[in-house]
């Protein structure tokens, strides 16, 4: 157990510490939520940067980080849905989650082909995330200001505008396995 380990279980604790503030907490409950969130986007940018720079990456924190990122996110996405109740939200919520899914899928089954390293997280996954976890805290705090509102549902289309061509890109380097696994079949 190392410090970027620690910090990727942090974010693991501050999911059900982000649910109780968004719905329990008041009057500045879902600000908490925001804040609580907000520190786990960081660690998570945080325990990569120590894991890399202090060569304290593990198998373990391997697994851990993207499983962290996607409970995370995931939780956030389903009390923002629950709590706005529209599909203005879901919709793009249903295409964050959906790729997570699919793309986790991918990643395992080309592991399984010994080829993961040919769908490497990529520069617009990355700035997928950036947007994501930016409109999420955005929606979280969004009581603050209505224009935040807004903010938060434009961050959240061009986040599931990025996650949808970034799955894209994904299948498109994993296409020849796809096919050539279908052709066998």
């Amino acid at each position: 157990m190392n410090l970027p380990n620690l910090l990727t279980l942090s974010r693991i604790i501050m999911i059900p510490l982000m649910v109780v503030c968004f719905y329990w907490i008041e009057p500045y409950g879902k600000i908490w939520a925001a804040v609580l969130f907000s520190i786990a986007a960081i660690t998570d940018w945080v325990d990569g940067y120590l894991a890399r720079r202090l060569n304290q990456t593990t198998p373990l924190g391997a697994f851990l980080d993207p499983v962290a990122d996607k409970l995370i996110v995931s939780v956030a996405l389903i009390v923002l849905v629950e709590t706005f109740a529209t599909p203005w939200l879901t919709i793009p919520a249903a295409i964050i989650v959906g790729r997570e899914i699919v793309i986790s899928a991918l990643r395992e089954w080309m592991a399984e082909l010994g080829k993961r390293a040919n769908i490497a997280v990529s520069y617009i996954g990355k700035v997928k995330t950036t947007l994501q976890m930016a409109s999420i805290i955005i929606l979280l705090a969004a009581e603050l200001h209505a224009w935040l509102l807004v903010l938060g549902y434009v961050a959240l289309y061009g986040a599931a505008l990025l996650t949808l061509w970034s799955m894209l890109v994904y299948l498109h380097a994993a296409w020849p396995e796809l096919r050539g696994r279908s052709d066998k079949n």
